[in-house]
C-alpha cells in the first residue's frame, strides 16, 4: 500500500486509537457520584481519580514523543493502545474496600501513561501520511472527530452508569480492538531513529509538573499559607526551570526547547496552554452544574454538554480550511473573541436555572473553541522538522495537558473556596448561623447527600440556598474562562504571526526568512 493510499487508513486507525483517550478525559466527570458512592472514596481520592490521569498525560508526553522517534511510531501506538485498554479493564475491576482508592488511582495513572505513549506517535503518523498542503484538512478531520469524541464521554457515561459505573471503562475495550485491527491493515511507518533517552530530563519534568499541580489542587484543603502548598509550588517551579536548563545543555535532550526560539511555534503553544485551561475543565464543571443545579440525570447532563460540540464540530472544519489557505492567525483571533463572548453569556445565564436560555451561549462558546484548537495545534506541528514530528507533538501535547491539569487544579480551588463563601452568604440570609453554614459547606464538598439538613421547610430553604450557591460558584468559573479567552485574543493580536508555513529547508529547520516575510 502506497503512502498516499495508506493515508486514510492511517487516519482512521489513529482516530480510533486516540479517540479512547479523548473519551476518558470526560467520561469520569459524569460518573463521579456513582464511583464515589460505590467505592466510598474520600474527596481527595476522587480528585486524584480525575487529575491523576491528566497529570500522567502531561508528565509523560515528552518521553512518549521521544520513544516514538527512537523505537518506531507504530510500535509505540500499538503499545499505548494495549496499556490503555488493559488499564481500563483493571479500573473496571476495582475491588471494594480499603484497597479501592489506591487501585483505581493507580490504574487511572496507567491509562494516562498509555495515552502519553500513544498520542504523540499517532499524531506524527497522521502528519507524515499527508503532504504539507493536505495536513490541515487531515488534522482538521482528526481533531474534529477526536474532539467530538470528548462529547461521547459525558453522553455515554450518562447512560452507562445506569447499568454500572464500571461500564464507563468497558467502552474502551472494543475501540482498542478496532484500532489494533486498523493499524495492522494500514501498516504505518515504523522506522526507528535510535537516540539516547534523557531520563534525567524525564524525572525533572515529571516532578515539576506533578508538584506544581499538587500545590494548586490541594491549596483549598491545605491553605495557601501552608508549608506543603508553598513547598509544592516552589519546588515544582524550580524543577521546571531546572528541566529547561538541563534540556538546553544536554546533547540529547528529551525536549528540544530551542524550538521555542521559533516565535510562531512558541506563540502557538502559549495559545494551546491557555486554551486548555478552559477546554478540558469545562466538561467537569458543566456536568456537575447540570446535575447539582439543574437537577439533571447523568444522561441529561451529557446531552447538555452536547450543545457545546455542535458549535465545536462545525468550526473545527472551518478553521482547518482557513489554516490551509492563510494560516492560523485569523481563526485564533476570531475564535477567541467568539469564545469569550460565548462563555460570558453562558455564565450570565447560569443563575437563571434554565437550559433553554443557555443553549445558544453554549453553542457559541463551542464554536469559538473549535476555531482555535485545531489550527493552533496543526500550525505548531507543521513547524517541526519532518524527522521529529513525534517529538514536536510530544511538546505540544505536554503543553496542552499541563494547561488542562493546572486549569482543573486552579479552577477547582476557586470553585471550592467561592462555594464556601456563597453558602455562608445565602444560608445566612435565611438565618443559618455561620458555624452551621460552614458545616453544611463541608458536607456538600465531601458529597454528603443530606448536607446537614434536618427536614421540613427549613430543609427546602437550605437546599435552595446550596443550589443557588453552586450556580453562583460555577458562574464565577465560567466568567474566569471568558477572561482566559479574552487573554488569548490580546496575546494573539501581538504574537501570533500572519501567514502559514510553506516549506521546510533541507537541513530540517524552517526557512526563517520566509517565516519573517509571512509575519510582516
Amino acid at each position: 500500500m502506497t503512502a498516499k493510499k495508506a493515508g486514510p487508513w492511517v487516519l482512521a486507525a489513529m482516530i480510533f486509537a486516540v479517540g479512547m483517550t479523548f473519551i476518558d478525559m470526560t467520561i469520569v466527570s459524569i460518573a463521579i457520584p456513582e464511583i464515589q458512592s460505590g467505592l466510598h472514596l474520600s474527596e481527595t481520592g476522587m480528585q486524584w481519580v480525575v487529575n491523576g490521569y491528566l497529570l500522567a498525560l502531561a508528565a509523560s508526553f515528552a518521553l512518549g514523543g521521544r520513544l516514538g522517534d527512537t523505537f518506531g511510531k507504530r510500535r509505540m501506538v500499538t503499545l499505548g493502545v494495549i496499556i490503555f485498554a488493559g488499564a481500563s479493564a483493571l479500573c473496571s475491576l476495582t475491588p471494594e474496600g480499603s484497597l479501592a482508592e489506591a487501585w483505581i488511582i493507580a490504574f487511572r495513572v496507567a491509562q494516562g501513561i498509555g495515552a502519553a505513549l500513544m498520542i504523540p506517535a499517532a499524531l506524527a503518523l497522521v502528519v507524515a501520511s499527508y503532504s504539507v498542503d493536505e495536513r490541515g484538512k487531515a488534522l482538521a478531520i482528526f481533531f474534529g472527530i477526536t474532539g467530538a469524541l470528548t462529547a461521547v464521554g459525558p453522553i455515554a457515561g450518562g447512560y452507562l452508569v445506569q447499568i454500572d459505573w464500571r461500564a464507563i471503562f468497558w467502552i474502551n475495550i472494543p475501540i482498542a480492538i478496532i484500532a489494533l485491527v486498523l493499524i495492522f491493515i494500514a501498516k504505518p511507518d515504523n522506522d526507528p531513529a535510535p537516540a539516547p533517552i534523557d531520563y534525567r530530563g524525564a524525572a525533572l519534568i515529571t516532578g515539576g509538573i506533578g508538584l506544581s499541580v499538587l500545590g494548586f489542587q490541594q491549596s483549598s484543603d491545605w491553605g495557601w499559607g501552608d508549608p506543603k502548598t508553598i513547598g509544592s509550588l516552589v519546588i515544582g517551579t524550580l524543577l521546571i526551570i531546572a528541566f529547561v536548563r538541563h534540556e538546553l545543555s544536554t546533547a540529547d535532550p528529551l525536549m528540544r526547547v530551542k524550538i521555542f526560539s521559533n516565535k510562531a511555534f512558541a506563540a502557538d503553544n502559549v495559545v494551546l496552554f491557555l486554551l486548555m485551561i478552559v477546554f478540558i475543565p469545562l466538561f467537569f464543571f458543566a456536568s456537575t452544574y447540570a446535575q447539582l443545579v439543574l437537577g439533571q440525570s447523568a444522561s441529561e447532563a451529557g446531552l447538555y454538554i452536547m450543545y457545546f460540540f455542535i458549535g465545536f464540530a462545525v468550526s473545527t472544519q472551518i478553521g482547518g480550511r482557513i489554516l490551509d489557505k492563510i494560516g492560523p492567525r485569523p481563526t485564533i483571533i476570531v475564535g477567541s473573541i467568539i469564545g469569550a463572548i460565548g462563555f460570558y453569556l453562558w455564565a450570565s445565564k447560569m443563575t437563571d436555572f434554565s437550559v433553554n436560555d443557555q443553549i445558544w451561549s453554549i453553542i457559541i462558546a463551542g464554536f469559538g473553541i473549535g476555531l482555535i484548537l485545531g489550527p493552533a495545534n496543526t500550525d505548531a506541528i507543521n513547524r517541526a522538522p519532518a524527522e521529529s514530528y513525534a517529538e514536536a507533538t510530544g511538546i505540544t501535547q505536554t503543553v496542552r495537558n499541563y494547561g488542562a491539569a493546572l486549569g482543573m487544579a486552579i479552577l477547582g480551588t476557586i470553585l471550592i473556596t467561592q462555594n464556601r463563601v456563597n453558602i455562608e452568604d445565602n444560608l445566612g440570609q435565611i438565618g443559618i448561623p455561620k458555624a452551621q453554614a460552614d458545616q453544611i459547606a463541608s458536607a456538600v464538598a465531601s458529597g454528603a447527600q443530606n448536607a446537614g439538613t434536618t427536614g421540613g421547610a427549613q430543609a427546602a430553604e437550605i437546599f435552595k440556598g446550596i443550589q443557588t450557591s453552586y450556580a453562583q460558584s460555577t458562574q464565577t468559573i465560567f466568567y474566569v474562562m471568558s477572561g482566559v479567552l479574552a487573554l488569548i485574543f490580546i496575546y494573539s493580536l501581538i504574537f501570533v504571526p500572519r501567514g502559514k508555513v510553506d516549506e521546510i529547508v533541507a537541513d530540517g529547520t524552517y526557512d526563517t526568512d520566509a517565516d519573517s516575510a509571512a509575519s510582516s
